[in-house]
């Protein structure tokens, strides 16, 4: 009797063991994290997802370039927001050569150009189509910049694309950069406040469309993507835009099955993000409490995609 109770705890503790050793060598998805909030987000929103079919995940922080070598050797396994404008010829190589594999869409519907306020068509009747600033600069204008309309522009060291755009189309617009996104921000919020002329460079998704009221300048349609260097007065396409893509290593579904289908189904959208971005930029919280809090409030929307990888 007592050996049998031996070998059954023997047996029971081996069994324990290698299921042990099992969960020791399973081995975490590794999400990139880049520099910017909503990215943020989006890469909390899949790990949380990943997590509720029970795979482990490590967040790893990663260049918005850089990662792109990382997810090739393997040392990254997931980037669920690139957004294709702004990462260079690394990128498309690298999904040429099959390194990494594009999933699809994230959902969200980036945008990049100029805003204004509402009650600017007021002072100029001929927006949203940018050939109205040639003839109603000067309702944008500022002491230091009379009679040239004022635009405010990304920061210096974001590049040069909304000076390059001026100059090509020759519009009577003086642009200043913006000291930082904040500054900028600041100054949005301050001139709607007092209902003052405001021209600016902006992105979206972004926290602003959630609390501030902004129209987006119109530009001519271009065939096919835009393209910013050839542009001229009477032909302006404005900014090229970009895609927002869910990408993987070469390897993952074969990896992480059931992570790849949950990513195939995971999706976005403009309004949702902003709403987090704002709670997190403006409000001081941190993106895991913001992001479980949204999670726990909408099951409904994201529970048929962990059933469909379950």
């Amino acid at each position: 009797m007592k050996t049998k109770k031996t070998f059954r705890t023997v047996l029971l503790a081996s069994v324990a063991a290698v299921a042990m050793q099992g969960a020791a060598f399973a081995e975490p998805i590794k999400i990139a994290i880049n520099e910017w909030t909503g990215q943020h987000i989006s890469a909390h929103f899949a790990g949380s997802l990943f997590e509720k079919i029970g795979q482990e995940v490590e967040y790893v922080t990663a260049g918005a370039v850089p990662q792109f070598a990382a997810l090739a050797e393997g040392s990254l396994h997931i980037q669920p927001e690139v957004w294709t404008n702004n990462v260079g010829d690394i990128y498309p190589k690298a999904v040429e050569s099959g390194d990494i594999i594009v999933v699809g869409g994230l959902g969200l519907e980036p945008r990049e150009g100029w805003v204004y306020p509402p009650y600017m068509k007021d002072k100029c009747p001929g927006l949203p189509a940018y050939s109205a600033l040639y003839d109603c600069a000067q309702a944008f204008a500022a002491a230091d910049t009379f009679p040239k309309g004022r635009l405010i522009t990304y920061p210096a060291d974001w590049g040069t694309r909304s000076s390059d755009l001026v100059k090509m189309v020759e519009l009577p617009f003086k642009p200043i950069p913006g000291g930082s996104e904040g500054a900028m921000l600041a100054e949005l919020k301050s001139a709607v406040a007092a209902e003052q002329p405001i021209l600016m460079m902006l992105w979206q998704p972004h926290w602003v469309f959630a609390e501030i009221d902004v129209n987006w300048v119109e530009w001519d349609s271009a065939e096919g993507d835009c393209d910013e260097s050839s542009q001229k007065k009477g032909a302006a396409c404005g900014f090229q835009q970009a895609r927002i893509e869910k990408v993987v290593t070469d390897d993952f579904a074969e990896k992480f099955p059931k992570a790849m289908k949950l990513v195939e189904q995971m999706s976005l959208t403009n309004e949702i993000q902003n709403a987090l971005i704002l709670e997190i930029d403006q409000k001081g919280r941190k993106v895991e409490e913001v992001v479980a809090e949204w999670l726990e409030n909408n099951e409904s929307v994201w529970q048929p995609w962990v059933a469909a990888a379950q």
